[in-house]
């Protein structure tokens, strides 16, 4: 029986040592495709440098009971809106943001903001650390204010050592709150780049619905507050109901992430049209099969995303979901001379939303997202009235296209395929 052991014994060794051997070849073989990729991007950008021109509509505005909603899809509007509600608050500012740049439209946004606090404003910052580690510490320090409070979400999050999904996830929010009357929300971080040469989109609610926002950022808060530093904010509760808007908030910290149910439930509803615009698409196998099944079944799918995006090589983690799609009916447009960064979807003139959530791992189901979900004919018809004006700015890929790239593409694009759940 001994010799069957050592039999044994050796299989097992071998058998890890193959493993281990498959696991090496992998990492080497994707490590210089990723090498290669941004070699060839940089030579591609250099050659032929985006203009970041790209058409844009003026903000649109409508009512939805009692409040009224804007969507703007130009950053430096945005920017303005914002910078008008900031230099207007009275009483408290709630300010969530994943990325801010340290450069003029970043330091207005600073400097607003103490001028804010200076005038006895309550203001309330919360930034991302590893959104912002490539820019001065500097920029981020704040005047010793009594109403000035800041939150730096932690650069290391715990569970990426202990593997407790609870305590992983970047925030990855954008949130502006004013004195409980007006919100924004979107895909909009804050810096130059952003105000007018990225196409982006974000709304502005006015009314008693900006609850939807504010809870949001309170139990962010309350979650990362230091007790000994920061006050704790009151949770106070809605008070209304309004089924056609509300906040849909992925935290991890709860192990909740509603903002992906909300996308397969509006996909599986659909019978007419499903226009996604999304900056960064990496569809898990779900979300791909309630998209595929939606257009088999005749509804209008259609995908914009970047030609090229700031990460090419998510886009080529993404090429690898195309040929389902496209031989399904799904069709896919390419975004050109800008980089296209929203997160939308419109649904069969009734249902849209706008938010901070990607159609991919991290996002649906790693980092604080938060997507606003409304239903209404006035929004759908403003979502699609931009759509209208992205496509005129884009190119379709067409499934003949797709099949006649070439071998190395393919290749790469296999290689790179099993990133998907990491991106």
């Amino acid at each position: 029986m001994g010799w069957i052991e050592n039999v044994r014994g050796t299989g097992t060794k071998s058998l890890k040592h193959v493993l281990k051997l498959g696991v090496l070849t992998l990492f080497a073989a994707q490590s210089t495709a990723i090498g290669t990729i941004l070699a060839i991007d940089e030579h591609r950008k250099r050659r032929h440098p985006q203009s970041g021109l790209f058409p844009y509509e003026k903000p649109r505005s409508f009512q939805l009971r009692e409040t009224n909603i804007t969507l703007f899809t130009y950053g430096g509007h945005l920017y303005e809106a914002q910078l008008k509600e900031i230099e207007s608050a009275k009483k408290y500012i709630f300010f969530e943001m994943f990325i801010m740049k340290d450069d003029p439209i970043g330091h207005r946004f600073k400097e607003a903001l103490i001028r804010a606090a200076i005038r006895g404003v309550e203001v309330y910052i919360l930034i991302d650390s590893w959104g912002n580690l490539n820019q001065r510490r500097k920029f981020y320090r704040y005047p010793p204010l009594e109403n000035l409070h800041v939150i730096r979400f932690p650069l290391i999050r715990p569970g990426i050592l202990t593997g407790n999904p609870r305590q992983k996830g970047r925030d990855h929010r954008k949130i502006l709150c004013i004195d409980g009357k007006v919100g924004f929300v979107g895909g909009y971080n804050i810096g130059k780049l952003y105000a007018g040469h990225w196409r982006d989109t974000h709304v502005r609610i006015a009314g008693p619905e900006v609850w939807e926002l504010e809870n949001t950022f309170v139990d962010m808060w309350n979650l990362y507050r230091s007790p000994k530093r920061q006050p704790e904010l009151t949770d106070s509760g809605s008070g209304t109901w309004n089924p056609k808007l509300r906040a849909l908030t992925n935290t991890p910290a709860f192990n909740s992430y509603p903002v992906r149910s909300a996308y397969l439930a509006a996909i599986d509803r659909s019978s007419h049209h499903i226009w996604i615009t999304m900056g960064y698409f990496i569809p898990d196998d779900g979300l791909k099969r309630s998209l595929i099944q939606a257009a088999r079944r005749g509804v209008d799918v259609r995908i914009l995303v970047p030609q090229f995006s700031n990460h090419i090589v998510a886009d080529w983690v993404s090429r690898p979901h195309y040929t389902e799609l496209l031989q399904a009916g799904v069709r896919i447009f390419l975004y050109r001379h800008a980089m296209v960064h929203a997160k939308t979807m419109t649904a069969d003139g009734q249902w849209s939303t706008v938010g901070t959530t990607n159609i991919d791992r991290l996002s649906m189901s790693g980092n604080f997202e938060v997507n606003l979900e409304i239903y209404g004919q006035q929004m759908a018809s403003a979502m699609e009235a931009a759509f209208a004006v992205d496509m005129s700015n884009s190119r379709e890929l067409t499934l003949r296209q797709w099949e006649r790239r070439g071998f190395w593409p393919r290749l790469g694009e296999k290689i790179l395929r099993p990133l998907g759940p990491l991106l």
